[in-house]
């Protein structure tokens, strides 16, 4: 357990400063107000950490360090800026807040739905506050788990939150720290966990004067797709984990988070693979009696990161499989640029994905040139967290418009029915629940200077793309610093009263609480899933538990037939009598409902278009 934590915590009589600072010569607190306002001198140990309790502070108080004579500058592990990244810190006291939340103890993984939102583009009025209020909708749409995109304080007052400067500091741009700490406690009355998207492979470009404090944070041993890396295993590497490590910790002590979603750790190089991670896990975990989940998104498919310490592996409790998203894409709407080119987007290799986890176990890859991936089949199914969207697969498009906006809704239906019943653990992106018409486009809101390379950049990424490859295509392409696109990534909650999206959340809504009210349904323990495609169009998977048992049949495309008999010969006794329990035809879930005959005795499926079917053995 971390007991010497950095940052300004309140203490009897005062309050203690901790700051690590080994690029500085003199280091200065400058406490602009309260009873002990004026200049602190900070004495340093060997390894350039301050630490002094000033009589007389408190909470509320506004200050800052000077490194040298350079500028006052906010405390790397400040609690809040009141002010935004370039201002003054502010003394923040964690234990004044009252929990209430005592009794929780997190929910089991094979119930675990996962719900990713973005703070600022949420509700109309992008704060903790009004996202809290909306917690109950949620809860009752089925949704049990709160993935929370990046909080801590970046430059500006818009960002996606991976462009993060003050990691221990949730934005101003949101609202205050127990703001944060109220939808928290709200959620885990509602039953719903939460769990802190977290950035440690990198630091935002504007606003970043960790580095002032100690110019070894980075390096360039390891370089990144956003510059240098950050400094896990050279010169003052051990206080640079330590800071990672003690900032994992503080989101779960200090905010009672039921767990973290690590980006891109594929960025975060060392020559230990992987130590960083088992670190952040140790703490993570030894820091509350609550259970967490630390899961990690990482495109290299790594059946290491997910296995047992004891066996050699991270210790992780999931990773974001993305091959899930790739094929379903390649197959619904054809996309073949950029990483795309890897999958063929049949239902072969849907079926296969769905069996293993992931696709790529060690075969190469055309794209990257090189081999990708291991052997998964002895990872739990349940470690695997599949979407049909996240906010990188919509932001990252030139537009970030959503799959719902390219494909029929028919098909749209039953790819859901998929994600909502795969025996790996599911995870939508804000507004997917009614196929909101709201795209998430990339917004920043740096400096000017800086802000015109972010736009340019913007446009240069997509100019590989015919529609965008002429100035005049590239202008099309919103422009990440105007406000109007981050307006225009705010969801619209009316639209879940009207069609066609009130049916989208009908289905969305039945689905999810069919996965938790059938085990069999929910994410599984098991090492592998049960998946088949009849046809280039059609796949089935078999969902058991005790006496439940489940076949889903989806068909991505056009009208057609697909027959069970051989599928259930084999694994079901030969006198089973089946019931339908819901097709994407019925009249709650589609406003012109075109109902597929169901033979239920062999069973065989025709359907009128693309759609999606559930069987439950009686």
């Amino acid at each position: 357990m971390i007991v010497d934590r950095f940052g300004a915590l309140p203490v009897r009589g005062g309050v203690r400063f901790r700051v690590w600072a080994p690029s500085a010569s003199r280091l200065t607190l400058v406490l602009h107000d309260g009873r002990a306002a004026g200049h602190h001198e900070m004495p340093r140990d060997a390894q350039g950490v301050s630490d002094a309790i000033i009589e007389g502070a408190g909470a509320g108080d506004r200050y800052g360090y000077r490194v040298d004579s350079g500028d006052v500058r906010p405390d790397p592990a400040s609690r809040f800026q009141p002010d935004g990244v370039h201002g003054l810190s502010q003394v923040i006291d964690p234990r004044a807040f009252t929990w209430t939340d005592d009794r929780w103890r997190n929910r089991p993984p094979g119930d675990r739905i996962l719900y990713e939102l973005h703070v600022g583009t949420f509700t109309p009025e992008g704060t903790f506050a009004a996202a809290t209020r909306k917690l109950e909708a949620l809860r009752d749409t089925g949704v049990t788990v709160l993935e929370i995109m990046p909080v801590a304080d970046f430059a500006g007052s818009r960002n996606w939150g991976y462009d993060g400067v003050c990691l221990f500091a949730p934005s101003r741009a949101y609202g205050h720290p127990d703001d944060l700490r109220r939808l928290v406690d709200r959620a885990h009355h509602l039953g719903l966990a939460v769990v802190f998207d977290v950035v440690y492979n990198h630091l935002g470009p504007e606003g970043a004067y960790l580095t002032q404090f100690n110019k070894d944070y980075f390096t360039s041993q390891h370089p990144t797709p956003w510059g240098q890396c950050v400094n896990l295993d050279g010169p003052c590497s051990r206080m640079v984990r330590r800071f990672i490590v003690e900032n994992a910790v503080h989101w779960i002590d200090e905010y009672h988070a039921d767990g973290l979603r690590l980006d891109a750790t594929h960025a975060l190089v060392e020559a230990d693979n992987g130590a960083i991670l088992r670190e952040i896990v140790t703490h993570a975990r030894a820091a509350t009696p609550r259970r967490v989940f630390i899961d990690a998104e990482d495109h290299r498919n790594l059946a290491s990161m997910l296995d047992d310490p004891g066996h050699g592996g991270w210790g992780l409790d999931g990773v974001w499989a993305d091959d899930f998203h790739h094929v379903m894409r390649r197959l619904l709407n054809g996309d073949r640029h950029s990483y795309y080119a890897d999958f063929a987007g049949t239902t072969s290799e849907l079926a296969t994905t769905i069996q293993r986890g992931w696709l790529f176990t060690g075969q190469r890859s055309p794209l990257r040139q090189a081999t990708r991936g291991t052997d998964p089949s002895a990872i739990p199914m349940d470690r695997f967290i599949v979407c049909l969207q996240n906010h990188d697969q919509i932001g990252n498009r030139p537009r970030g418009d959503r799959l719902n906006d390219v494909v029929s809704p028919e098909s749209w239906r039953a790819a859901s029915v998929v994600l909502l019943t795969v025996p790996m653990t599911p995870l939508i992106f804000m507004g997917q629940e009614w196929a909101a018409s709201t795209p998430f486009q990339f917004f920043t809101d740096f400096e000017p200077g800086l802000g015109v390379h972010v736009t340019e950049g913007r446009r240069r990424e997509f100019a590989e793309f015919p529609e965008f490859g002429d100035p005049a295509g590239g202008a099309t392409i919103p422009d990440p610093q105007a406000a109007s696109t981050f307006e225009a990534s705010r969801l619209r909650w009316d639209e879940r009263r009207v069609a066609p999206h009130s049916f989208v959340l009908s289905l969305y809504r039945t689905l999810m609480m069919l996965r938790l009210d059938h085990p069999a349904l929910g994410a599984s323990a098991e090492l592998q899933g049960d998946a088949l495609a009849l046809d280039d169009d059609t796949i089935a998977m078999r969902r058991e538990q005790g006496d439940d048992v489940f076949w889903i049949v989806a068909r991505f495309r056009t009208a057609g037939t697909a027959s069970l008999e051989h599928a259930t010969s084999l694994r079901d006794r030969m006198d089973s009598s089946w019931r339908v329990l819901l097709t994407t035809e019925d009249p709650l879930f589609a406003p012109d409902p075109r109902p597929p005959m169901v033979d239920t005795v062999v069973p065989t499926i025709r359907f009128e278009r693309a759609g999606a079917v559930i069987l439950k053995r009686i």
